[in-house]
């Protein structure tokens, strides 16, 4: 008799199953709120009262509810925006970085609910670590033909290379999400699994964050269950399996922050405590995997990867990959370092697999699966095909081989959205390759309450809503359910709950029946009597710096600086311009020179020697810039993308400041592209404004960083910046002798950002000797070159000591003026040159540029002999 193996036969007791594993009509669905079936074809009473947990989620808001449930949802979207939660599109090029789409209600799942949920999802887990360390070991699954081997060994992301390689403290799988719908008749059904490098931590707590911030008062009545403990047990059971034990080096392998969901990686490893790489920070030398830092190479124990597989080791998997790290199989075969999840998990995922595990589960665990798969055929059997053609227009049609590129893969296509021309194709496609085609029944998931829209049009509505919930190991063979998950909500015009698609996201609150202590380990009734003296000692650790993240924090300093510095030129170019004094020819020749080496005018600007209203307008009309166009709005560019690489050491406020001033700079100085007469009027305010910003980013780099080697990296950019720039000015005013009249001689001050100081100091002089004292050789005046190299003197001293080999001290390079130089640097020659200045003026502009190269060379790049293990 032709059976087909994944013949559909989860189904929960007592939902008794159908022929065709439907249950109900294709417009009715279960509505959450209420807490009863809905629909077409499903009356709902009007005076339905809302179930128990919205009834009480409701009785916490105002009396006023539309007008309180505006101002909190206003209030969310300002919070995200403000902490630049994003989610990124790169097919939408026009809108690349999202904010994050969260709804203001969460979905609330009672206890009795959860306890359902969370057995089933522990049972599932344990299955599939099963089936995965079978399948990368004996095999006898396949032998005992409880698995089809076009599923396992067709299926592009199992990795031979890791055939019969123990899983490095035993455990193949450490965190596995599960997405799930309920179903009209209320019950909770598996859509899919994410074994590979499932998404979705980081965004969960930020919803958590954001959400329980508008509703703290139904947070803490209704006993939310908590998330920190999960996180924490997570974290220290992957340190205690790693093979550096409770002290091994943990980071979290990135693809960058051209990812999609590159904000939640960061923010997670931010959270977890762990060092956020890409694979180039990583390298393989004796089979143990190494991270590139400020200093050398330091010893990583254990990976948690949001790389998928096959880009891992492109000596391995995909040889095109620049994401992974050369030699990492091998250092995982040699058991040196833990990868979560274990390389070769992605053929769990196939949707095709669904069908197998009631099963696979009776066979491994002589149990019954508890919770339930959407009824799924492998199409790739012909009875399966022969059950599955039939239920096309009722079904998803999903890729076998899900994100293959040598196997056939595609977008699915939902059944009832189709046209019976579009499902004919389909079925075309299945009967030609069946094997590659997996056929789900289609599911009208739940609808959960949100409020849409703004002000007097807002109003409530409901959404389809898929939950993903995640199983995270808590030590050796052991998981835990995070308590909460992600809900998705479906896009109306895609039918799947997809982010990429339109689809929006929702906090998850699992209601308890007591105040939940054992999500925080802290006992009510225990106070300070438990701890022992062992507790409260304090391992000293410094936080590594990866050679990225150094070289991304030294020019967060350059372009921080000269950012400042191009806003602050074209303020005081504006202003002599339109000065009460007619600028003189020497001051006009310099500002021009200036303007042009800040790249504020194209090389091919006239100067204002010659045309003062055309060099006017080309200064206004350069300072939106852009990626590719010098100028103001090119460097806020850069310093966005230097901020954004090492976004996780920044504080959220220091992060909001640099985002605000890129956009509201490139908004307003757009505006300015077709001003007309008066443009100066209007553009000296965008800069003042975008020079205020700036001064809150510097206050934020001063006042709320940690003051490692990173911070001193970021510093001793900013003062090579600043000492290149200000000597070069200085050095131009002199050349020019525009110091000498009385416009010239306070641009100088205003470049040195001294005015206030020097006149506090010297009342109205023009003394150049106190012009020199100054702004050259004053240690009080951060602005001074002597302060400049004095500070970067320090910073790089300070990295010296950290050194782990003997190797030049660059700080010696530095010379710092003294006070006795003043006579010396205040002589001129016989045509009024002062050598003296514009020789150390000189030095130092030659030594900035070298240091600049020399750090590049020694810390961001390590190209030791050490041998590669490949």
């Amino acid at each position: 008799m032709d059976l087909p193996l994944n013949r559909p036969s989860d189904s929960p007791s007592p939902r008794p199953a159908p022929p065709g594993g439907h249950t109900f009509p294709d417009s009715a669905w279960f509505d959450e709120m209420h807490g009863v079936p809905t629909g077409v074809g499903v009356a709902l009473p009007a005076a339905q009262p809302p179930a128990p947990a919205w009834a009480a989620f409701f009785s916490y808001l105002g009396r006023e509810p539309a007008e309180d449930l505006n101002h909190r949802a206003a209030r969310l979207r300002r919070q995200l925006r403000d902490n630049g939660v994003t989610y990124n599109v790169h097919a939408d090029e026009a809108d690349l970085q999202r904010p994050w789409p969260l709804d203001l209600f969460p979905l609330l799942i009672p206890a009795a609910d959860w306890r359902r949920i969370e057995a089933g999802v522990l049972q599932r887990v344990r299955v599939l670590d099963a089936v995965m360390r079978d399948m990368y070991g004996e095999r006898r699954l396949l032998k005992d033909g409880l698995l089809p081997a076009a599923l396992v060994q067709g299926h592009p992301d199992y990795l031979r290379a890791m055939h019969g390689v123990p899983a490095v403290g035993g455990m193949h799988l450490h965190m596995v999400a599960f997405d799930l719908a309920r179903g009209p008749k209320g019950y909770w059904w598996v859509v899919a699994q994410r074994t590979q490098a499932p998404s979705g931590l980081g965004y969960l707590m930020e919803n958590r964050v954001a959400v329980s911030g508008q509703f703290p008062q139904a947070f803490g009545g209704m006993n939310v269950r908590r998330l920190a403990a999960t996180y924490r047990h997570f974290i220290e059971a992957l340190k205690a399996m790693a093979p550096g034990g409770p002290d091994s080096h943990i980071a979290l392998l990135t693809p960058g922050p051209y990812n999609e969901t590159y904000f939640e990686q960061s923010y997670l490893a931010r959270y977890l405590g762990v060092t956020l790489v890409e694979g180039s920070d990583l390298t393989v030398r004796n089979q143990r995997l190494f991270l590139k830092t400020l200093h050398g190479l330091r010893p990583v124990h254990g990976l948690i990867k949001r790389v998928d597989d096959a880009w891992l080791d492109p000596l391995e998997t995909r040889p095109e990959s620049r994401l992974g790290v050369p030699g990492l199989l091998q250092a995982v075969r040699a058991g040196n370092v833990l990868v979560a999840n274990a390389p070769g998990a992605g053929f769990l995922e196939s949707s095709a697999l669904l069908g197998f595990l009631p099963a696979l589960t009776r066979h491994l665990l002589g149990e019954e699966l508890a919770l339930p798969a959407l009824h799924t055929w492998w199409c790739g059997e012909p009875a399966a095909l022969r059950e599955a053609l039939p239920m096309l227009a009722h079904s998803v049609v999903k890729p076998t081989y899900p994100w293959s590129t040598s196997r056939g893969t595609f977008s699915a296509g939902v059944g009832p959205l189709m046209s019976p021309e579009v499902l004919e194709s389909w079925r075309a496609s299945i009967q030609r390759v069946p094997e590659e085609h997996t056929v789900q029944a289609y599911l009208p998931a739940s609808r959960m309450p949100v409020w849409a829209g703004h002000g007097a049009e807002a109003h409530m509505q409901s959404r389809a809503a898929i939950l993903r919930v995640f199983a995270l190991c808590d030590g050796q063979g052991s998981w835990r359910v995070l308590p909460g998950g992600m809900t998705r909500l479906v896009s109306e015009s895609a039918g799947l709950a997809s982010m990429a698609m339109g689809g929006s996201s929702a906090d998850t609150w699992v209601l308890g029946e007591a105040p939940a202590f054992e999500d925080t380990d802290f006992d009510p009734g225990a106070g300070l009597a438990g701890i022992t003296p062992h507790a409260t000692t304090l391992v000293q650790r410094e936080r590594l710096v990866t050679s990225r993240a150094a070289e991304n924090l030294f020019w967060l300093g350059r372009y921080t600086e000269r950012a400042e510095n191009g806003t602050r030129l074209a303020r005081i170019v504006l202003d002599a311009l339109h000065g009460d004094e007619e600028p003189s020819l020497a001051l006009l020749m310099w500002l021009g020179q200036l303007a042009e080496a800040a790249a504020l005018v194209p090389e091919d600007c006239p100067s204002p020697l010659d045309d003062r209203a055309e060099f006017e307008r080309r200064l206004i009309q350069g300072l939106a810039g852009g990626a590719d166009e010098p100028g103001v709005g090119q460097t806020l560019h850069g310093l966005r993308g230097a901020a954004q690489a090492v976004r996780e050491r920044l504080s959220p406020e220091h992060w909001s400041f640099i985002k605000e001033a890129e956009e509201r700079f490139q908004i307003e100085a757009s505006e300015l592209l077709h001003a007309g007469p008066g443009a100066a009027a209007d553009a000296l305010p965008v800069l003042a404004r975008l020079s205020r910003t700036l001064a809150a980013v510097t206050g934020a780099q001063m006042d709320r960083m940690w003051r490692d080697d990173g911070w001193r990296m970021m510093s001793a950019g900013r003062q090579i910046e600043r000492l290149t720039w200000l000597c070069d000015a200085l050095s131009k005013g002199f050349y020019t002798n525009a110091v000498h009249d009385a416009a010239g001689y306070g641009v100088v001050l205003d470049l040195f950002d001294s005015g206030i100081s020097f006149h506090a100091r010297h009342q109205r002089s023009r003394a150049i000797a106190a012009l020199i004292e100054h702004v050259v050789l004053n240690r009080q005046n951060p602005r001074s070159i002597g302060w400049v190299v004095s500070t970067l003197k320090t910073q790089l001293e300070r990295l010296h000591a950290n050194e782990a080999q003997p190797v030049e001290d660059l700080s010696a390079r530095l010379k710092s003026p003294a006070a006795t130089d003043l006579p010396r640097l205040c002589q001129s020659d016989a045509i009024g040159d002062f050598v003296h200045l514009q020789a150390l003026l000189q030095h130092d502009i030659e030594v900035g540029g070298r240091l600049s190269d020399d750090i590049g060379l020694r810390h961001f790049s390590h190209t030791g002999n050490e041998r590669q293990s490949v």
